[in-house]
């Protein structure tokens, strides 16, 4: 029979960074929409696993000079192909032990649940049996990380762990092994020195309202967050001060807002929470040497003096359309395709 020390040794060898266990029992009290002993009945345990965004994924954003290496290294790669990797990996270590394993990839689109709002979606789906919630159930990636023990949710709602402060992405497996649960962290990793508020540029993070909900006999309390405010911050702020860009920027395996590289939530936390020496991965170098820039949208747009030298005087400044033009005429033959319904990955 594998144990809970097993599991846990292959999915560290597997690439994940952190894995911790909960007994499905600590769903009781959820609501039935989001109550993942819905999805497996059989399920004894929950394994969470966590992979750390790296630190310098945010340093082109930090810096205003690469923007494409948070949404995709940062962000989709960590979803949608690292952590599958090690899900579909784990999960054929514990069926050849005879243990059902559903590997979960951190993805939302067909749950019954708004994933953004968390308000129910009308007409979307029914039931198959009564009794059944319906299709499909939300399982709350962050909440689950916090019944297996790996860590609470800060005042921003961004969960937070001891190894790397709001620095990791999750991947879940619900198996019928019935393995050693890891106790609920009790530990204090936030402050509530609200720089997640001051920093972040949606105005989507409440400074006094809060939200408490009781999860595995704890309760927890974070912020009310305003999530289409975030939505909008996320890609540049409500000004789109951190955004140098005037079109929208191109989306990097289907994801393609991350344009505010997460400026309070995670860089004003990370950089808060290492000064304080409250997480255990540091680095010899602070991560901000200057301040946080901004762009001025009251001035006009204009073409530096160096770029006017070295390419006007060659004759290669172009209209950003020609670019455009070029992905819908030639690279990706899309000029005469219907316009209505565009696909995410490349138009």
């Amino acid at each position: 029979m594998i144990t809970a020390q097993e599991v846990k040794a292959h999915a560290k060898r597997l690439g994940a960074d952190l894995v911790g266990i909960s007994p499905m029992s600590r769903f009781e009290g959820a609501p039935k929409q989001m109550d993942a002993r819905y999805i497996f009945p059989n399920a004894k345990s929950m394994i969470v696993l966590g992979f750390r965004i790296a630190r310098g994924t945010l340093r082109g954003i930090e810096e205003g000079t690469l923007f494409s290496n948070y949404p995709s290294m940062g962000y989709a790669a960590i979803n949608q192909i690292y952590g599958p990797m090690v899900l579909w990996n784990l999960t054929r270590i514990l069926e050849d032990e005879g243990h059902e394993t559903i590997p979960m990839l951190n993805a939302n689109g067909g749950e019954a649940l708004n994933p953004v709002t968390g308000k129910f979606r009308k007409g979307w789906s029914r039931p198959v049996a009564d009794g059944k919630p319906y299709p499909d159930v939300l399982v709350h990636f962050r909440l689950a990380a916090y019944m297996a023990g790996l860590g609470e949710i800060g005042w921003s709602k961004v969960f937070l762990t001891p190894e790397f402060g709001p620095r990791q992405r999750f991947a879940i497996l619900l198996t019928d092994a019935e393995l050693e649960p890891d106790p609920i962290y009790e530990g204090k990793i936030c402050d509530r020195c609200k720089l997640c508020v001051k920093h972040c540029h949606g105005n989507a993070i409440s400074m006094d309202e809060s939200v408490k909900v009781t999860v595995a006999g704890h309760e927890l309390e974070w912020n009310k967050l305003d999530p289409l405010a975030c939505e909008k911050g996320i890609q540049g702020g409500l000004g789109k001060e951190l955004s140098p860009f005037d079109g929208e920027y191109p989306r990097m395996y289907g994801y393609g807002r991350a344009i505010e590289g997460a400026c309070g939530c995670i860089r004003a936390c990370m950089m808060h929470l290492e000064e304080r020496k409250k997480i255990k991965n540091l680095f010899h170098n602070k991560f901000r040497s200057t301040p946080q820039w901004e762009i001025d949208r009251s001035k006009p747009y204009e073409l530096t003096q160096d770029v006017l030298d070295y390419y006007g005087k060659k004759d290669m400044i172009e209209d950003v359309d020609e670019y455009i033009k070029y992905n819908a005429r030639d690279n990706y033959g899309t000029a005469n395709k219907k316009t209505d319904k565009p696909n995410p990955l490349i138009d």
